[in-house]
């Protein structure tokens, strides 16, 4: 009987040790089978909207903070840059029209008779100042340029309407034009430059009929940089900008400088970065080969590792790559700041 219980209590603990082990077994699998990273679920995609695009994608490809998440402090940054050039450079600020916006930032240089080099600011037409935008000044006045920022109503302010921006921005490069000799610049020497919403509104102004328009000469840009722009604004009617900017056809056809390529007249330099956004980078490329089947002559400078907002700051720099390169259009050289 002592024998029996003796085998019994053996089998009891041999069973108790396998139900332990196969639960610590079903524990450790459980353990492992969480410790894996859940299975990715593609994302519902929308119709298409663009290309491959959906309607999220299209909005997100026009808004570039999507892209870069520093761009906060990139735009701190560049606004200190602006104040310091402003203390130092102290502006001449001068009304180009009659309304209160209508005004441009004089940065002369000491350059008798000297070029001019245009800035237009980027904002998604809906922000930005010429206050903020004379970090490049100091580059061009050193190097014997004067630089003047353009001031223009954002596009909330003139209901939606870019046609009136384009109308602001054209008339202000009019005005330089016609006042050069006020200044000490050389109205045959005038290019014009502009990033992001500003870069297509630089590509408006290049190609702009100014014999029939202004009754000027039809070649008074000489040249242009043009910083990560819109060229085609199709696509950007379809996305989430129209919630602000009220497109129409005849606004469209006007104002998408691809379609208005006989008109060019100068030399254009387009860029973006890498880190843009695929549809922005697309925009540049297609415009830059349209510029090239027109047989007008372009340069496309590509920013490898640079996002949407990174890009200007090399326009401010005289061994960047956009600094380089205005520099080189306007036939100047990088100089030392002057005392």
């Amino acid at each position: 009987m002592l024998k029996n219980s003796s085998i019994e209590a053996r089998l009891s603990r041999r069973t108790a040790l396998k139900a332990v082990g196969a639960a610590g077994a079903a524990i450790f699998a459980g353990s492992a089978l969480a410790q894996q990273p859940a299975p990715q679920i593609p994302p519902v995609k929308g119709p298409r909207v663009w290309l491959d695009m959906d309607q999220k994608e299209i909005d997100d490809a026009y808004d570039q903070s999507v892209w870069a998440p520093n761009q906060p402090h990139i735009s701190k940054r560049r606004g200190v840059w602006s104040e310091s050039v402003r203390a130092r450079l102290k502006a001449e600020r001068v009304a180009y029209g009659p309304t209160e916006v209508e005004k441009v930032d004089i940065y002369k240089t000491k350059v008798p008779n000297a070029p001019i080099r245009v800035f237009l600011h980027g904002g998604a037409w809906r922000s930005g100042s010429a206050r903020d935008s004379a970090y490049p000044a100091e580059m061009f006045v050193t190097a014997g340029a004067h630089y003047v920022a353009v001031d223009f109503v954002a596009v909330g302010n003139a209901d939606g309407n870019l046609m009136t921006m384009a109308d602001q921005v054209r008339r202000a490069v009019a005005w330089v034009y016609k006042n050069a000799a006020s200044f000490g610049g050389d109205p045959n020497r005038i290019y014009i430059s502009g990033h992001s919403s500003g870069g297509h509104l630089a590509g408006v102004v290049m190609v702009t009929d100014w014999k029939k328009d202004f009754s000027l000469p039809p070649d008074i840009i000489k040249g242009g940089v043009l910083m990560s722009g819109m060229y085609e604004l199709k696509p950007v009617r379809l996305s989430k900008r129209s919630s602000y900017v009220k497109f129409t056809d005849e606004m469209e056809q006007a104002l998408s400088t691809q379609r208005h390529l006989d008109k060019l007249n100068a030399p254009i330099i387009v860029s973006y970065g890498t880190l843009e956004s695929p549809e922005f980078q697309r925009q540049a490329r297609e415009f830059v080969a349209a510029v090239k089947a027109a047989g007008k002559a372009v340069q496309l400078i590509v920013g490898e590792g640079y996002n949407h907002f990174e890009m200007p700051e090399t326009f401010g720099n005289p061994f960047g790559l956009l600094g380089r390169a205005a520099l080189e259009q306007m036939k100047l050289v990088p100089a030392l700041p002057q005392s």
